[in-house]
Parts: C-alpha cells; structure tokens; sequence
C-alpha cells in the first residue's frame, strides 16, 4: 500500500470517532462505500436565484441574503423542480487535519437520472474541493436537468473521498474509455430521457416502469453511430469492461477538455473491487451520462470519450464493492439508475 492516495473505509469511521468527520446523526445503513461516504440533505432547503461561489474566507450562509428565494422544511419531504437551483445545507461537516484533503462527486444514482449537484463548502472558491486543514460546514447545491425529484433530509446525493498526499499524476495508471455503439442482438445500445414525466423519489428502489421516463435507442445491424441532439439526456455504456482492484480506487475525468461539443456528467468515483465478481466475469461496463450542447453532435462507436484515472489506497478496505455491501451496479451493463425496474 501506500502512504498516500485515497483512504478505506475504516480509516473514515476513525475520522468520525477521531471528530475529522462530524455527522449531525449517526451513519445511515449503506452509507459507508469502500472508499467514499456518502452526504446527507439536513432538514432545510433554500431555492436561490443562481449557483454561485463563495469569496476565499466568506461564509457560504452570507450569500443567502441576497440569493434566497425561499426555503423549505425537508423533514416530510419536497418535491426538487426541474431548471431550479437549490441549496441545502448537509447533516455532515468536517474539521479535517492538514494532511487530508477532501473531493465530492455525484452518486451514480444521481448522475444517471441527470441531477446536477456539486458540494459547496464555506470560504472554498471552488466546487467539490475541500482543501487539506479545512474546517467548516458543506452544502450541496442540486439543479434537476430532466426529472423532478422527491427528497428529505437524509436523502444522499453525493459522496466524497478522502486523500492523502497531491492529487494523481502524469505517472498515475490511466486508461481511456470509448463508447459502446455496437448493437447487439436486440439492437438496444442506449436510452434518451423523456421530458414532462412524474417525479421520482430519490431514496425509492426499484419502484418506477423505465418505459414510462426512458426511450430506449436501438439500432439495425451495421450502425454504429449515434447523433445527440441537443438539451436532450443519454444514457450509454462504455466499450471497455472495467476493473478497479482492491488496493486501488478510480476517478472518471474528461479525456479532452477543449471537445467541448457534449458533456458526460462523470459520477467520478469507482470502488475498490468494481468489476471484480466471485465468478470471475470480466469486469463491468461503465455507464456514461451524456448531453449534447447547442449542436447536434455525432458520437461514433469506439470515440474516447472518457478517462479513468487510478489512484493507489492507503490500506485494502475491509469491505469491497460488491453483493456484500448491496451495491447496485456490480457487473452491469448498459443500466439505468437503482430506481427502476
């Protein structure tokens, strides 16, 4: 192992005995991952005017004087409306010490119903960056893209990890992923969202009929190309399989900054043991949510469109993703988020 890189999930239940870590309740069932935690919504949110960043040393509260809407209880539960900016304050803080450093991500599950949210912390003039020694309280600004969402405090939308030492390198172990525009026999190669659907409860598994938000993409033999059209929401699979072994954590990130024609909304962190089944299926794909921009743009089969950066831990965690943490999209293929059937 390494004496720096992305800390197990026992090092983070030291934090939360050590006061690194607080939590306003005790951790949720399933909130502890192998190398991330999950965050949870706190009991009021605000509907501001416009996503912001606070000063270097500005309170992120001072902001709300003059960016709040108005706010809401969280505690029986509130409907998120799509193109609405919204700010809550989370039931975590942290008071980390000078040698950890903190990055968020969405959860897949968030990304994958195209939830924009990103973590906010006071005097931080930067999204989901928590520097080393930073002592403060987070908020997660969340903005739905296609789908209103049902919330309430304890809702968890993001995650975070924890690290040691300077953020991976040129020399760190990278790999590119593609995009996977070969039909296969039922000529399915992905999904474009419907507009002007239900609300989905964020916290409800497994509960929605797919058809009813999704229209699922398919293909005649010899296709291999897929033009995005633009404002509209996809769900794709990655060519490669991916595997993240158990002394090693991953983070997807742009291949390219300056292609900017789409975005894939990177739901950032894949867990130690990713991939990895009892009977040795060779990896899983990783799911890629894209949205074109002002054009339409044609994706090709086999584009890069991605890139997975490993990191070393610090020490194996004592669980690995997987059946025996109950996670959602061990082996998977092309699939949508946890909340449909």
């Amino acid at each position: 192992m390494s004496p720096n890189g992305t800390l197990p999930r026992q090092a983070i239940v030291s934090l939360i005995e050590a006061g690194a870590l607080r939590l306003e309740s005790p951790t949720a069932p399933g909130q502890l991952q192998p190398s991330s935690i999950d965050l949870r919504l706190g009991v009021e949110a605000f509907r501001i005017r416009a996503s912001f960043l606070p000063q270097p040393g500005e309170p992120v509260i001072n902001k709300l004087a003059h960016l709040a809407l108005h706010n809401f209880d969280l505690t029986k539960g509130a409907v998120l409306e799509t193109g609405c900016v919204y700010l809550v304050p989370l039931l975590e803080s942290l008071a980390l010490p000078q040698d950890l450093a903190v990055t968020a991500s969405p959860k897949s599950s968030t990304g994958r119903l195209d939830v924009f949210t990103r973590v906010i912390a006071d005097g931080v003039p930067a999204f989901d960056q928590m520097p080393a020694g930073y002592k403060g309280k987070l908020y997660a600004e969340i903005c739905p893209q296609t789908f209103p969402i049902l919330v309430r405090t304890g809702s968890r939308l993001t995650q975070v990890r924890f690290r040691r030492g300077p953020q991976p390198d040129a020399r760190a172990k990278v790999v590119d992923l593609s995009v996977d525009l070969a039909a296969g026999g039922d000529g399915l190669i992905g999904y474009r969202a419907k507009r002007h659907t239900g609300v989905i409860d964020i916290d409800r598994t497994g509960g929605y009929d797919a058809d009813y938000f999704w229209e699922p993409i398919r293909h005649g033999k010899g296709v291999s190309r897929l033009i995005l059209d633009p404002n509209q929401f996809y769900i794709l699979a990655s060519k490669e399989a991916v595997t993240v072994p158990p002394d090693e954590a991953a983070e997807m990130v742009p291949f390219n900054p300056l292609v900017g024609e789409f975005r894939v909304h990177y739901a950032g962190f894949f867990d130690p043991g990713f991939g990895i089944s009892a009977t040795g299926d060779p990896g899983a794909k990783a799911v890629l949510e894209v949205r074109s921009h002002t054009v339409p743009f044609i994706l090709e089969h086999g584009q890069t469109i991605g890139r997975l950066v490993y990191e070393p831990m610090t020490e194996r965690p004592d669980v690995l993703y997987g059946s025996g943490l109950g996670s959602n999209y061990q082996g998977q293929g092309l699939k949508l988020s946890k909340h449909f059937k």
